[in-house]
């Protein structure tokens, strides 16, 4: 998505701030991703440490490389940390190939941020959306075709997509069937993975607006991830600020984007335009 933000997301002050006081639903302590190479290990991510609170948005941020997307996935235990530990509501996240940790997959899901990919080409849009229900054993207690009817109203489509292919739909419909997927088995978290990014400016507007309604709705917390301050500051209550594998940044979304104390930081604003407030 293009840095610069149409008026229908003009800045309007963000959501609520949770209180300091709120536990952490999701916490990050000294989180470490080291591979190895013909020279040694490379360390991508170096001791990485934040909380989120429930009902918050924390925005992460930084340039393509800065290991954003590594830490998202260690906190979803996609892969697992070389050290560190991550908390959700209080509690160790189990090694990711456990029991445990697959019946937590149900409170914590992604959408990722190429909506082409991230569906199946070969599997009808019911498919895909039942597709959860199915892995988890997990029947909807009002049925499936009701559930798959509530998902997709829920991102502004309707029943008669049900039975159609990706392809058939544009980039801006793929995500939204990507965020009814996400939603499907009502997680409490979401990581949304540069959502955005790979949409114009009008249509990534669009869905940018539909997490923050669906937020509001369900009570859900985001990580949001992103390379661009002005969605930061528009989407997120906090932001951290991620360079080189390290944070060297976190605090208030306001606060930092006005009064940053990070060169770092000060140059991923400069880099982008400012938001319209209308």
């Amino acid at each position: 998505m293009d840095a610069t933000i149409p008026a229908m997301l003009a800045f309007d002050g963000g959501s609520a701030h949770p209180t300091d006081a709120a536990p952490a639903l999701v916490e990050a302590r000294g989180l470490v991703k080291e591979y190895a190479h013909d020279a040694g290990a490379i360390r991508v991510v170096d001791q990485v440490s934040f909380t989120i609170l429930p009902g918050e948005t924390l925005g992460l941020v930084g340039e393509s490389g800065s290991g954003k997307s590594t830490v998202a996935r260690m906190l979803l235990r996609l892969i697992e940390p070389t050290a560190g530990e991550v908390l959700f509501a209080g509690e160790p996240l189990p090694h990711a190939s456990s029991t445990a940790m697959r019946a937590l997959r149900r409170r914590m899901q992604i959408v990722f941020q190429d909506p082409y990919a991230a569906l199946n080409p070969r599997m009808t849009v019911g498919q895909i959306l039942a597709e959860p229900f199915a892995i988890h054993r997990e029947p909807p207690p009002h049925g499936l075709p009701t559930r798959l009817r509530e998902l997709l109203h829920s991102v502004g489509l309707d029943q008669t997509a049900l039975p159609r292919y990706p392809h058939e739909f544009s980039g801006g419909q793929r995500q939204r069937i990507n965020i009814a997927r996400a939603l499907a088995l009502r997680p409490c978290f979401l990581v949304l993975d540069e959502p955005v990014s790979a949409l114009d400016v009008s249509v990534g507007a669009q869905v940018i607006n539909l997490l923050r309604d669906l937020q509001r709705t369900l009570g859900l917390t985001y990580l949001f991830i992103s390379h661009s301050m002005p969605l930061v500051r528009y989407l997120c209550d906090r932001v951290a600020v991620m360079q080189r594998g390290r944070l060297v940044e976190i605090g208030d979304c306001t606060q930092v984007c006005e009064a940053p104390r990070n060169e770092y930081t000060r140059q991923l604003i400069a880099a982008t335009p400012e938001m319209p407030r209308h």
